[in-house]
């Protein structure tokens, strides 16, 4: 069924796809850019995601520029009945910027994955090893990553009435 959007849905839409202003109010310099109120804009993007319009709203740590040379994809091993206590033990590490939960295949048993950001590798693997004894999962692999390819947000709205958002 086709969504239909206000002009101004869009407008916000397409200012939030890109990278958010790094300040303290980040949704009062938007709204301000739009002409409307802080609590308007947020009024909006809560009916958005009411709506079932926006699902999903996060955000990216470009490590590299944050001080962090190395990072590593850990793919772990969790009894099904311990996953979420063992996810909640996960994220609660400074260094993990994702955890989340993916179904396992035969090939490929791992069902919790988590990012792990370090000064180098070696930092990584003994945060993994603090977590592993942490939540008692000992059945683990590291990826680390070697290059970056795309690291990029999906694109929906960008030359609005009022022009393309300047924030990047």
């Amino acid at each position: 069924m086709p969504v239909e959007l206000t002009e101004l849905e869009k407008k916000v839409i397409a200012w939030i796809q890109g990278d958010l202003p790094v300040v303290a109010r980040p949704y009062a310099e938007i709204a301000e850019a739009l002409g409307e109120t802080e609590e308007r804009l947020l009024e909006i993007l809560r009916d958005l995601v009411d709506r079932g319009i926006i699902r999903r709203f996060g955000a990216t740590l470009r490590h590299q520029k944050s001080g962090f040379q190395a990072n590593a994809m850990a793919a772990w091993k969790v009894e099904e009945a311990r996953i979420d206590a063992v996810g909640r033990i996960m994220a609660g590490f400074k260094a993990v910027s994702h955890c989340y939960r993916r179904d396992p295949t035969d090939q490929w048993p791992y069902n919790l994955y988590t990012m792990i950001h370090g000064k180098d590798e070696e930092e990584c693997r003994r945060t993994a090893r603090k977590m592993a004894a942490k939540a008692d999962v000992h059945d683990y692999r590291l990826l680390f990553s070697r290059r970056e390819l795309k690291k990029t947000s999906m694109q929906y709205f960008s030359d609005t009435a009022s022009g393309e958002p300047p924030i990047k």
